[in-house]
């Protein structure tokens, strides 16, 4: 299976790194947010919505995703910013 670790940006203008399957799924999971019955987005989307897509990078298993989530977590914002930079546009997922 392939994973994806993203980036996305949220109203507040902060930086949010997760995992998934599917990012056009995910991504609509958090703009639904907790509240919804049967919505999994996570608790700081809910609180903060997401405006749009920055970064994909598609790994070929989930524990390769969650090292280079966890690495990118740990990064400052400027570094942050210079991965989405270096990446180019993302095309934004339906919604």
């Amino acid at each position: 299976m392939t994973y994806f670790v993203y980036m996305l940006e949220t109203q507040r203008g902060t930086i949010y790194t997760g995992i998934t399957t599917d990012v056009q799924r995910r991504y609509r999971e958090h703009l639904e947010g907790l509240h919804k019955k049967g919505a999994k987005g996570a608790k700081y989307t809910n609180a903060n919505k997401p405006v749009r897509l920055l970064y994909i990078k598609e790994y070929e298993t989930k524990s390769e995703a969650l090292k280079e989530e966890y690495r990118i977590k740990q990064l400052r914002r400027e570094q942050k910013l210079l991965m989405i930079e270096e990446t180019g546009p993302i095309a934004q997922p339906e919604v």
